[in-house]
């Protein structure tokens, strides 16, 4: 199992919708934060900086599954809950669950491809290597 890293958001009022409900799209954009926050906070570098990894470009999103389970509003913290629930090769799963304390907001799955620009410039899935895992172990 991977590490859990929380990445915590101010919800603004240019969030939500006229009802002063979370517009739904913010939530991907905060878990695409939290994404990249997971990996920072594992140690790693930014991924267009990676050494060890040339040509990187990071993990582009391939599919994502949100479930909501209650709302929030502007003037509230949220956290976003974040680990790798399980390596495949050159993708992986990604967890997020959206809280407010102790309660359940949205929970959001993300299948991501680590990438790297070949010879010609286009995007190529890679395998991920072991260090990468290793430091989110």
């Amino acid at each position: 199992m991977s590490k859990t890293i929380v990445y915590g958001v101010d919800v603004q009022f240019g969030d939500c919708d006229p009802a002063g409900i979370v517009f739904f799209p913010n939530y991907s954009r905060w878990m695409d934060a939290a994404s990249h926050h997971y990996f920072a906070a594992c140690g790693l570098a930014p991924w267009r900086a990676m050494a060890d990894l040339p040509g990187c470009v990071g993990p582009p999103l391939l599919e994502i599954h949100t479930r909501f389970h209650t709302a929030t509003t502007y003037g509230e913290r949220i956290h976003i809950h974040t680990t790798v629930e399980e390596w495949r090769g050159k993708v992986f799963i990604q967890v997020h669950r959206v809280m407010r304390g102790d309660e359940l907001i949205c929970e959001g799955r993300e299948t991501r491809a680590l990438c790297v620009r070949d010879e010609s410039g286009r995007l190529k899935a890679v395998p991920v290597p072991e260090f990468i895992r290793s430091a989110c172990a």
